[in-house]
């Protein structure tokens, strides 16, 4: 009633009877307020929310930057034909 400001007692009883619903009982009401509370995210929580988005799209940029990189250096050795990449491994 609170929640929808629905006036008068006998409505939400008369749905309920109407329904076949059963009345909630105070504890499982208790319940559910007490999970919504737990469910919604603090000031903190939205704050590295997002920051936990910004640098996932930080680190794609970056992902897609290296790719850019590597395939202008792929070109740029098989057109021009000089090694750049160190090759690996220890000399002998």
């Amino acid at each position: 009633m609170i929640k929808y400001q629905i006036r008068g007692h006998n409505c939400i009883n008369n749905w309920i009877r109407k329904f076949g619903l059963s009345k909630p009982e105070q504890s499982e009401i208790d319940l559910l307020r007490t999970m919504k509370k737990e469910t919604e995210n603090s000031a903190k929580e939205q704050e590295l929310e997002l920051r936990i988005k910004q640098l996932e799209a930080a680190l794609e940029h970056e992902r897609l930057r290296t790719l850019a990189l590597n395939t202008m250096i792929d070109i740029a050795e098989r057109d021009l034909k000089i090694p750049i990449r160190k090759k690996s491994g220890a000399k002998r």
